[in-house]
């Protein structure tokens, strides 16, 4: 199978099995994205979720947070990983959206990474999510679904290399949903140290399960065919 059949198909198979896709973090408007992907760094979505709605509720606009401080901040997110840091970001990324951006959400990468607390795998979220770019942002989840169905090499071993070469071979109109297909399929299915194989519609495209599984060995059957 060529490289350009194997994204066909997976392509495919996404759109055929996974018409929707999106982001697991609530959020109303830009601005609140903005903090919760921010808190979401080595971060469960579902505790962002938790402590997001009295954040946005005291803070509704970037001005509001800006008026703060980091140690105000902490109190509301201290149950997140690194909530020192994350308030202290959320606070001066408030002040810069502020002082420098009209307090609106800026659309591009070079203007989103000048932000405290976002780096570029944030702003892709961003650009991906909200303005509906073809832009990549590469997660644990990502970087490992991606090297497992067989869509990267071996040699892509950075984020920024498996960004490249998914936005390559994906439809840029499509790289949005991808984005989040790879996403879910990281967090229900093809998990770190369980991955369920037996579950996965993907199998006979997978890499991982063909090199696992080879030919004279019994194969778990799969429940989506």
């Amino acid at each position: 199978m060529t490289k350009k059949e194997r994204y066909e198909k997976i392509i495919s198979w996404f759109q055929e099995n996974v018409p929707v896709a999106e982001t697991e973090l609530h959020y109303n408007n830009p601005y609140e994205l903005l903090i919760a992907v921010i808190l979401s760094a080595q971060c469960t979505d579902k505790r962002v979720n938790m402590i997001t709605p009295k954040l946005y509720e005291d803070f509704p606009t970037a001005e509001a947070l800006a008026a703060s401080t980091p140690e105000v901040v902490y109190e509301y997110i201290r149950s997140v990983s690194y909530p020192n840091n994350k308030a202290k970001h959320l606070v001066g990324m408030a002040r810069m959206l502020v002082n420098d951006f009209n307090s609106q959400v800026p659309d591009t990468l070079e203007e989103l990474i000048k932000l405290p607390g976002v780096g570029r795998k944030t702003a892709n979220v961003i650009q991906s999510v909200v303005f509906n770019k073809a832009a990549m942002a590469v997660d644990t989840h990502v970087f490992r679904v991606s090297h497992r169905l067989g869509l990267v090499g071996d040699s892509c071993t950075t984020p920024f290399s498996v960004e490249k070469e998914l936005t390559k071979h994906i439809p840029n109109d499509l790289i949005p949903i991808a984005h989040h297909w790879l996403i879910l399929h990281g967090r229900y299915i093809c998990q770190s140290r369980t991955p369920q194989c037996e579950k996965c519609g993907l199998q006979t495209l997978c890499k991982f399960f063909c090199d696992k599984y080879k030919v004279g060995k019994d194969t778990p059957k799969s429940k989506n065919k």
